[in-house]
């Protein structure tokens, strides 16, 4: 017999309605959406078209006007705020198109950061972001882990982002437009990086993008 394959991510009949002066305007009408754990699927759309609604959704950023929202198992549009921070802590990671790390931080530093608002101690930290940024296959990995971001190239700066969400073992990968500064060359090393992750995490991948 196959095996049922487990939901990482349900959305079932999504509305989001915003008021703009006398006006509703349905950023969301009705969506149905299933991504299963390990998968890696893409929500494709032009400006304007829902992506960054839906992503704000599935992040528990914002609740619904009606529907629900079920990520790992949980209903985001049930929780509260404290709820959903705990959530978005222990249960999913980000990626975003600018290159989010602290400027004052190497690389290392910069991957353990979620682990260092954990508790951590310092040397599993360090020894799981070394463990991460060597995943990401970073070029010349020894060497670039102290490197500043200011030192680093634009691929490697995304990189160490994908590392840094990583690094928590999170069950859901949202990347929102990682791609769109990195030239074409580096955006398919980068999406067969996170393919290849996906693969050996089990991670479920949500890539959002217009391309």
């Amino acid at each position: 017999m196959e095996k049922t394959r487990e939901p990482a991510i349900q959305v079932k009949n999504l509305y989001k309605i915003f008021r703009v002066g006398n006006e509703k305007v349905r950023a969301l009408n009705g969506v149905d959406l299933t991504i299963y754990k390990g998968e890696f699927c893409a929500i494709v759309g032009t400006s304007g078209s829902g992506k960054s609604t839906m992503l704000n959704m599935l992040a528990g950023l914002e609740k619904p006007t009606k529907g629900e929202v079920i990520v790992a198992g949980e209903h985001l549009e049930k929780m509260n705020e404290n709820q959903l921070v705990k959530f978005r802590r222990e249960h999913v990671g980000f990626i975003f198109q600018s290159f989010n790390l602290l400027g004052t931080m190497n690389a290392i530093e910069n991957v353990a950061l979620p682990l260092t608002f954990r508790g951590v101690d310092k040397k599993i930290r360090e020894a799981k972001a070394v463990e991460m940024l060597k995943l990401t296959g970073v070029p010349r990995v020894e060497r670039m882990m102290k490197e500043y971001p200011f030192q680093l190239s634009g691929g490697q700066r995304q990189r160490v982002m994908i590392a840094m969400a990583l690094v928590c073992k999170p069950k859901i990968l949202i990347a929102d437009e990682p791609t769109t500064a990195l030239d074409v060359t580096i955006q398919a090393q980068i999406l067969d990086l996170m393919e290849n992750l996906k693969q050996k995490t089990g991670t479920s991948i949500l890539f959002i993008t217009h391309d």
